[in-house]
């Protein structure tokens, strides 16, 4: 299947941890490039995972998550 966004990521969302893998394409039908890696859940963390996610130009993030975790988000 060819490739329809070049870079995307996506997120497993855990309470203590993140990980997230980032699949790149540099053309369309050429081979896909991975990376896998583990983020810890404080800012610091999440901060560099923002980094990292903009450093490889990503555009498109999907994430999974618990819905107790999500919750939060209404607090924020």
């Amino acid at each position: 299947m060819e490739a329809q966004v070049a870079r995307c990521a996506g997120l497993d969302v855990h309470k203590d941890e993140i990980v997230a893998c980032v699949r790149m394409a540099e053309a369309p039908g050429g081979p896909v490039q991975v990376q896998l890696h583990t983020f810890g859940a404080t800012t610091v963390e999440l901060l560099a995972l923002r980094d990292w996610l903009t450093g490889l130009g990503v555009t498109r993030v999907g994430m999974e998550s618990t819905p107790v975790i999500c919750s939060f988000q209404d607090r924020i």
